[in-house]
């Protein structure tokens, strides 16, 4: 059994050919997306979170209203760009977020990915200090965000406060219980990944990593994963942690189907990240329901995660995104043992 669940980058373009054209309904298809999903009984919506980009880009008021016209389905993102982030400002607001979903937010977070314009973090009033990369800034910024979640009290109280205030130090508030252990790192590489595992975050593993083997992605990813739980177990966290991984996987059912992914590229891509990085990019799934199922059963990424995130096609619309699904639940996810 796995958890399933759809991973939307809400793009839109004023174009004629999209079913999306501007940001409006970007945010609003996102949330009908949701609701369609959880109808089909999948168990998570999630989104990627772009700046300067005709993506979606401000998580808290769509997870939010999501939650409002949904009850059973996990809301997340995957991956909110710690460098952008104030992360008391950001605690409040995922607090809130995940207390009107009634605790269903899974927050993926992550030093970020390459950008639309320069060190764009800059334009948001954040710069590494002396001696720091961004990357240090943004894993700076998530243990400051993980601390203020746990709910200790950090703030000296006024001594004459507009209201009156509880014993001790003040915490942020809302306050939401769980929430901080309902947070994934999105790491890129083993390092990063044993990094969140001491942290005691989740592990968030996309189609893209630092490749450090020139092994196949699917198993770089899942020795990736592997070390993870072994620096988890090492750390002495109690509970058990959540893995997910994501990927592109289309059953082919229809014509529609095959005149959009018939003819996609079934191999890994290696490409270079700021020039200098070579990364991995792990291949994506179109293939007739027998065939995929048989593709899928040797993916060792997806073996060893609990999570699935269906990459979908967003512009593509609700109606066709949700067949999409609907075909991997019913003709692949009991194939492979998701079901």
């Amino acid at each position: 059994m796995k958890k399933l669940g759809f991973l939307s980058f809400g793009h839109w373009t004023p174009s004629s050919q999209s079913q999306v054209r501007s940001a409006s309904d970007a945010l609003l298809q996102s949330i009908e997306l949701a609701v369609a999903a959880e109808q089909l009984g999948l168990d998570g919506a999630y989104f990627r979170v772009h700046h300067f980009a005709r993506q979606l880009g401000s998580p808290f008021p769509l997870l939010a209203a999501s939650a409002a016209r949904t009850s059973k389905i996990e809301l997340g993102t995957a991956v909110i760009d710690m460098r952008y982030e104030n992360p008391l400002y950001m605690a409040e607001d995922a607090s809130a977020a995940d207390l009107i979903s009634r605790g269903r937010l899974q927050l993926g977070i992550s030093r970020g990915s390459p950008e639309q314009v320069i060190d764009g973090f800059r334009h948001f009033g954040y710069v590494p200090a002396e001696g720091m990369t961004d990357a240090d800034m943004a894993r700076g910024h998530t243990e400051v965000f993980l601390q203020v979640l746990s709910g200790q009290g950090f703030a000296k109280p006024n001594p004459s406060p507009m209201f009156p205030n509880p014993p001790g130090l003040l915490r942020l508030e809302p306050y939401s219980e769980g929430l901080r252990e309902r947070i994934w790192w999105g790491a890129g590489t083993n390092a990063t990944a044993q990094w969140a595992a001491k942290l005691g975050m989740n592990l968030q593993s996309s189609t893209l990593k630092i490749d450090e083997s020139g092994k196949p992605f699917h198993v770089q990813q899942a020795e990736q994963i592997r070390l993870y739980k072994e620096a988890w177990k090492e750390a002495g966290h109690t509970r058990t942690p959540r893995v997910s991984v994501s990927r592109s996987i289309f059953a082919l059912v229809d014509d529609r189907d095959r005149m959009y992914f018939g003819g996609g590229d079934d191999k890994d891509q290696v490409g270079y990240l700021g020039g200098t990085e070579r990364a991995i990019f792990g291949r994506g799934y179109a293939a007739e329901p027998d065939v995929l199922i048989e593709q899928l059963k040797k993916d060792e990424g997806i073996a060893e995660a609990d999570t699935l995130l269906l990459t979908v096609p967003n512009q593509l619309g609700v109606d066709y995104n949700a067949h999409v699904i609907e075909a991997i639940l019913k003709h692949v996810a009991p194939g492979v043992g998701w079901r």
